[in-house]
């Protein structure tokens, strides 16, 4: 064969997506996966899920991981079925072919982004207090700094920002290095028999509350700390044999990060108790200065804070790229698809979901927008569970990963039920989940509005042609 036929056999044809290079091996996608991973959720609500279930804090994590496993195997079958890049709304819209529902779980997706990155902002400014030595006990402080914080994101976003793989690596072993050093501390801690163990298997309880009803109402909480394997699947097109090496990197990096968080959580009870750690907004730094009252705490503080820049940061780029790309698609007002001339930035969608972290951050607090961005996930990660089911119907000529049937079965009603109000989760997170939905399904009436009456044209949403990455804690 000629080079000139190879190359116009390689080129992409007229209307087709061109491959992405594949640059990630095994490495650098288990780096990717457990950097997505870690984050503000570990690092900001450890104290609030001890508040919810006392000194057994290391089992909400333990269930969390759990539920996110079952739900990491529907994932895993349908991107190896369809080893392109995608996310839940694409396999949503393959299974169901409901437009409504496509953007529906779209703006789902893009909120939990905005809630997510709200509580970074929160968890930050908290952490910036310590590192700088100052008493902030005043709550216009700590939100003006959150604001101000949220507000050097959006200039960020409004300037452009290149993403590389490289600089993931950099902050997954900066965030990884803050949470082994709780664990060193906390093993060296316990070993010196400074640690109080006997808090582990201790359950506290409200009152009328049984133990299950307060550990799942702490795992609805703790899930927010697993969120971001998901988002792994985004690289598909990047990674070298996405078929063969995708489910044994997704099962490592999710088990290593669900050791991790189990850890921490015995590490932080050991030394703190449940009491403690739940009041405030920085439960590891309480943890450190406990178990090492040496270590400077300004180093440990910096940690986190670089951690949680980075969550906000990262979700605050996704949630403005999907009102784009919704805006483009015809579902959303056009104005939010105008672009800065020179940036060639979304600057009128970065505007409007800033304005909405705004609102987030000054109406509810860290435990609400954590729960909130996990009552989101759990709901779209309920309907990627059986979409996996119903996608069984479509056969592929190559060999893929095929979960066993009671896996997302088991996924999508533990899913369901985490999400529901019977597993005592605070109502706070339906009122924020809800106002945000209602916000989405306003502006799409207001678009189906125009364009049926005004424009005379109809629209059809494919989220195939946006970039569905979600978020990370």
């Amino acid at each position: 064969m000629s080079e000139s036929t190879s190359a116009s056999a390689a080129a992409p044809k007229a209307g087709e997506r061109p491959e992405l290079k594949r640059v990630m091996g095994p490495g650098l996608l288990l780096l990717f996966v457990v950097g997505d991973i870690l984050g503000t959720g570990v690092y900001a609500l450890t104290g609030k899920v001890a508040g919810e279930v006392g000194g057994a804090v290391w089992l909400p994590f333990l269930c969390a991981f759990i539920v996110a496993l079952l739900t990491a195997t529907s994932y895993l079958e349908l991107v190896t079925k369809y080893p392109r890049a995608g996310g839940a709304a694409v396999y949503t819209h393959k299974a169901f072919g409901i437009h409504f529902l496509t953007f529906l779980l779209t703006f789902a997706v893009m909120c939990s982004g905005l809630t997510s990155a709200s509580s970074a902002s929160k968890a930050f400014a908290a952490n910036f207090f310590s590192a700088a030595d100052i008493d902030a006990e005043r709550g216009s402080l700590l939100m003006i700094t959150s604001l101000s914080f949220m507000a050097l994101i959006a200039l960020v976003n409004l300037r452009g920002v290149g993403e590389s793989v490289k600089a993931n690596v950099v902050l997954t072993c900066v965030e990884l290095s803050g949470l082994l050093i709780v664990i060193a501390i906390g093993v060296w801690a316990i070993g010196s028999g400074d640690g109080d163990t006997s808090r582990l298997t201790e359950f506290n309880t409200p009152s009328g509350e049984s133990a299950f009803g307060s550990v799942t109402a702490a795992t609805a909480l703790a899930f927010f700390a697993m969120v971001g394997f998901e988002d792994s699947v985004n690289m598909a097109e990047e990674t070298k044999d996405p078929v063969r090496i995708f489910p044994k990197v997704m099962l490592i990096g999710l088990c290593a990060t669900g050791l991790i968080y189990v850890l921490v959580a015995i590490s932080a009870v050991a030394l703190v108790s449940p009491e403690d750690l739940n009041e405030g907004s920085t439960p590891l730094l309480k943890v450190v200065s406990a178990g090492a009252p040496g270590f400077p705490l300004e180093v440990f503080a910096w940690i986190t804070m670089f951690a949680v820049a980075n969550s906000a940061l990262i979700n605050m780029l996704m949630a403005s790229r999907l009102l784009y790309g919704m805006s483009h698609e015809q579902v959303l007002p056009g104005p939010l698809g105008r672009v800065l001339r020179k940036r060639r930035t979304p600057w009128i969608a970065i505007l409007f979901t800033t304005l909405l972290a705004f609102f987030l951050i000054g109406y509810a607090d860290l435990a609400a927008l954590g729960g909130t961005t996990a009552l989101l996930l759990l709901c779209v990660f309920a309907i990627v569970n059986v979409a996996v089911l119903v996608l069984r119907k479509d056969r592929m000529e190559h060999k893929h990963f095929r979960a066993p049937t009671a896996l997302p079965v088991l996924g999508a009603i533990l899913c369901a039920y985490l999400a529901s109000p019977l597993s005592g989760r605070a109502s706070a997170d339906y009122k924020i989940a809800g106002w945000l939905m209602l916000i989405g399904v306003g502006l799409w009436a207001v678009t189906w509005l125009l364009n049926k009456y005004v424009f005379k044209r109809h629209a059809e949403f494919d989220p195939s042609h946006i970039d569905p990455s979600g978020p990370v804690n």
